[in-house]
């Protein structure tokens, strides 16, 4: 089976992690070192932005 390419860009991710506080860890740990609640954290914060951007490029 194929691996799916991800949605979120690896910048993407490391920009957001750095806005919730969570950076050094994935610095330090990797993806695997970040809490499951932060993680969480992490998706509401994508689709936050994802919606602001749908909303401005609506107008």
């Amino acid at each position: 089976m194929a691996r799916r390419r991800g949605i979120m860009s690896e910048a993407l991710k490391y920009e957001l992690a750095k806005e919730l506080g969570v950076y050094d860890t994935v610095a330090k740990e990797g993806w695997g070192g970040v809490p499951s609640r932060q993680c969480g954290n992490l998706v509401r914060l994508a689709i936050e932005k994802a919606e602001q951007a749908l909303a401005t490029n609506r107008l």
